[in-house]
């Protein structure tokens, strides 16, 4: 692992105003870049402590002298941030020499670390990239971790709101015919994520948010022609979207939003001439800069061990019938 050094430094002249324009609104500006870059930051005034591997460290501290110039005749903004270190390219060149840092998620029901290696990859990929793809077997914890992370954005104001959003492909997304209101009509579908939030949350304050419209139910079907900012959208089981939805989908996500997208590609629901929107994602965007894509195996399932073995029993047979050449 590499070594964590502190990088200590000042910014001047000292200047209340601008310190409180850099830092943000309860320092999410300082949040955003700690995420980011896979860093530590913390000041007393205008005296910085940045920690974190000496490039990381490095190009923190030069991002953050940058933002301090420009508080002189400028308000300082998580878009403006963003769009920084997009352009400069700095997260793609410290991909090689930054260690994923542990990401502990604090809810409710207390607090949760990762089981195994690739979930604790999934967590600091979701932490550190705007969209994430998380494909693999069911009980591997790809929702719940997504809901979880979630709920803690909401709980600490980095997003305004959650968006949950699912496929309802046996009804072949004419919702209308269904009896209800839209909330109704796409409630068997998004159970798993309901779950989730009630485990977090709790009952009764997820049926005040939902109230709020703070948690939003979102057919795939109703997602167009939206922008999401300010938001935490998780689109699960994503196998089951077309080409079009998923481009659709991953195209509304705007400034200040994270999306997740999960999903389990043994276990398309589409017709056989229809390609899966999730497999096409895989195809098209692997290797895009600012997206992440993390592969779960039948080992990190975390459900009843018999699962693990289902899921294995199910590969060797689809294995050998494409070694053989049977549909």
């Amino acid at each position: 692992m590499a070594e964590l050094i502190h990088h200590d430094f000042v910014l001047d002249p000292p200047a209340p105003e601008r310190l409180a324009n850099l830092a943000g609104p309860f320092d999410a500006h300082l949040r955003m870049i700690e995420l980011r870059l896979a860093v530590q930051v913390a000041n007393r005034g205008n005296v910085f402590r940045v920690t974190g591997t000496a490039p990381a460290a490095r190009h923190a501290e030069r991002l953050i002298q940058e933002l301090w110039a420009d508080t002189v005749d400028e308000v300082i903004t998580e878009p403006g941030i963003h769009l920084r270190l997009s352009q400069s390219g700095v997260e793609q060149r410290m991909a090689e020499d930054v260690e994923p840092q542990e990401v502990v998620i604090r809810v409710k029901r207390g607090t949760l670390r990762a089981r195994g290696e690739n979930q604790a990859r999934y967590l600091h990929a979701i932490a550190t990239h705007d969209i994430n793809f998380g494909i693999g077997p069911a009980g591997t914890g790809k929702t719940f971790l997504a809901v979880a992370l979630a709920v803690e954005a909401l709980n600490t104001a980095r997003v305004q709101r959650i968006v949950l959003v699912r496929p309802a492909v046996e009804a072949g997304e004419k919702l209308g015919f269904l009896p209800g209101d839209l909330s109704q009509k796409v409630d068997p579908y998004l159970r798993p994520l309901y779950d989730a939030l009630y485990e977090m949350l709790g009952v009764e304050k997820v049926a005040k948010l939902l109230e709020r419209n703070v948690i939003e139910i979102a057919p795939l079907a109703y997602m167009r022609g939206r922008t999401l900012n300010d938001a935490y959208v998780i689109l699960d089981e994503a196998q089951n979207t077309t080409v079009e939805q998923m481009k659709m989908f991953l195209t509304r996500i705007g400034f200040g939003s994270t999306a997740v997208v999960t999903g389990d590609l043994s276990q398309i629901d589409l017709p056989k001439s229809q390609k899966s929107g999730l497999r096409d994602g895989l195809d098209v965007l692997t290797g895009v800069e600012g997206i992440s894509f993390t592969f779960f195996e039948s080992r990190d399932v975390v459900r009843h061990p018999l699962v693990a073995r289902i899921v294995n029993a199910y590969d060797a047979r689809d294995a050998t019938d494409a070694a053989t050449g049977r549909a």
